[in-house]
């Protein structure tokens, strides 16, 4: 009897101890999963601290806020433009923009009415890395959307809505040295405002290639510039390339940029009298001219006197090789002193231009002042950055008709003067 209870006691405990050591094994088991959890949080929650302190630190400005500089004169900046490129920040997404209030006053000996006006403009623009090769962007800007050199609205019209337009919708791949754009999108030329108009936004597909040239650097640029389409018979168009160099030389830096641009205008279907303005038309409203234009741009920049203090030349020269007339030269110097990139800068301008009647293509040439081409121009400017990020800009402009043969409706020795008050806000 005894070696019977002893028997069931031994068969129960060994019926009993795997149970319990299994319950053993599946706590521990469970304790270890537990740490190894927390052990994982602790972790997660230490990388998205350094990541969100990383997207927090001030981003790299990205070219697409040269544009947003204010133009001083005919010359939009001794930098001159370059193809935008993604900014270099850990986020796809950048995002920047600027706001500019401006009171302008206009008066003149006897060739029109003194008048003051009050204008403002807002650009907000976008783009997005989709992967390391292709980016979209696009921008959004106050003005009139038929008007293609003008982002300004007069205010005063009974408290209207301001027009805002997609001024901007683009994709763009980058593959090395070698960037092509496609859409709408920022001008990929160095300009200045003698050629091309600093709110021009072209439309079809651009290419820019660079490279280095021991210190300096060289790039090449081509675009085709879809100008008006139509359903029937043969629109107008522009095919257009440059050669660029910059390179340092000791204190100094010197730039150097030829190109040509030739344009098909055999349909004006899609233009108004803004486009057209004072270049020479035909008795049906086409062009009398043919615009190929050969441009060339020398920059000149001594850098000894500090960061703060560019001492600068700037100089361009624009044939019309197709013009129907013996007016068809422009040509624009510019010396400056001075920066506007930082709190306390300051920025000196004066600018020479001339620019005859079928020298430059009126449609995408400078919109700063009342002639769009036979002018002669004297111009100043005074930037001062006052906080980050705000620039205070006063900017004069003195200009007459060239030409009393294309004066139309002005007088032809009487000086005309726009005076500009500019308060610039980017972000």
């Amino acid at each position: 009897m005894r070696r019977m209870w002893l028997a069931s006691v031994l068969a129960s405990s060994a019926l009993i101890a795997p149970g319990i050591a299994h319950a053993q094994t599946e706590a521990e088991r469970i304790r270890a999963l537990e740490s190894r959890l927390e052990a994982q949080d602790a972790r997660i929650a230490e990388l998205e601290r350094l990541l969100n302190a990383k997207l927090a630190a001030p981003a790299a400005s990205a070219p697409a806020a040269v544009a947003a500089a204010p133009q001083t004169g005919p010359i939009a900046s001794t930098v001159l433009a370059t193809v935008p490129a993604p900014s270099a920040t850990t986020s796809r997404l950048d995002v920047s923009g600027d706001f500019r209030l401006r009171q302008e006053f206009n008066w003149s000996d006897a060739d029109g009415r003194d008048r003051s006006r009050s204008v403002l403009r807002a650009r907000l623009r976008a783009s997005y890395a989709v992967n390391d090769i292709f980016t979209v962007g696009a921008q959004l800007s106050t003005g009139d959307p038929d008007d293609p050199n003008s982002t300004d609205m007069t205010l005063g019209e009974f408290v209207d809505d301001l027009n805002v337009s997609l001024d901007q919708a683009y994709v763009r791949a980058k593959v090395g040295d070698l960037t092509v754009t496609g859409g709408k999108f920022a001008n990929p030329f160095r300009r200045t405002d003698l050629v091309w108009d600093g709110d021009v936004s072209p439309q079809g597909v651009a290419a820019a290639y660079s490279t280095k040239l021991g210190d300096a650097k060289l790039d090449v640029r081509a675009m085709y510039f879809l100008v008006n389409e139509v359903v029937a018979g043969r629109g107008s168009d522009m095919l257009g390339g440059q050669l660029g160099i910059t390179a340092p030389i000791g204190d100094w830096s010197a730039e150097l940029a030829a190109g040509y641009y030739d344009y098909r205008l055999r349909s004006v279907a899609g233009s108004d009298a803004g486009d057209l303005r004072s270049n020479l038309l035909r008795p049906n409203g086409t062009y009398l001219s043919d615009f190929n234009l050969g441009n060339v741009i020398a920059g000149l920049i001594y850098k000894g006197l500090g960061a703060q203090w560019p001492v600068g030349l700037v100089g361009e020269y624009v044939h019309n090789y197709g013009a129907a007339v013996d007016a068809d030269d422009g040509y624009s110097v510019e010396l400056f002193a001075g920066r506007a990139s930082s709190r306390g800068d300051w920025r000196l301008g004066y600018n020479y231009a001339v620019a005859e009647n079928d020298a430059v293509l009126a449609a995408f040439g400078q919109d700063n002042f009342g002639l769009a081409t036979n002018y002669r121009l004297h111009a100043l400017s005074l930037d001062h950055v006052v906080y980050e990020n705000t620039i205070l800009n006063l900017t004069l402009y003195h200009y007459r008709p060239k030409d009393p043969l294309y004066a139309g409706t002005n007088q032809p020795d009487d000086w005309l003067n726009r005076l500009r008050v500019n308060l610039l806000f980017n972000f």
